[in-house]
């Protein structure tokens, strides 16, 4: 399935042709800081990802671990991309509709802030999902 997703001004669009990750919330402090809220987000193999307007992206390395994504021209948060990966993450704020995505997880629930309940009906951890008992999504 063929997805599409621009900036709130739309000098910076993009396009992924290939299988995304259900969807994860991200509570941390850092997706938080940057969005006012927390994050949703899918991830694409960068093979399968065509960004255009690339001159209105800049990237932000918020850690030594990782970098995010945004429109210099609108501000809008688009990207987060861990260092060393041949994937990026979308937030799914930036991606047109419809997106046939679903919420499948809650992660860094630990950093939440304290003004929001996460349901009980999707998977939470504390942190990052690296114990997701589950097998690895295709």
């Amino acid at each position: 399935m063929i997805r599409t997703g621009s900036c709130l001004c739309g000098a910076v669009s993009y396009r992924t042709t290939g299988p995304l990750r259900d969807l994860a919330a991200c509570h941390c402090g850092q997706c938080r800081k940057q969005s006012g809220h927390f994050y949703v987000a899918t991830d694409s193999a960068d093979s399968d990802l065509e960004i255009e307007g690339g001159d209105a992206l800049t990237w932000y390395e918020a850690s030594s671990e990782a970098k995010r994504g945004f429109c210099s021209n609108c501000g809008s948060a688009m990207f987060w991309k861990s260092n060393g990966t041949d994937k990026t993450s979308i937030l799914l704020g930036s991606m047109d509709s419809p997106t046939g995505l679903t919420l499948d997880r809650h992660i860094f629930v630990d950093d939440k802030g304290d003004y929001y309940a996460i349901p009980d009906d999707h998977l939470s951890f504390p942190q990052d999902d690296h114990d997701d008992p589950r097998p690895p999504r295709k």
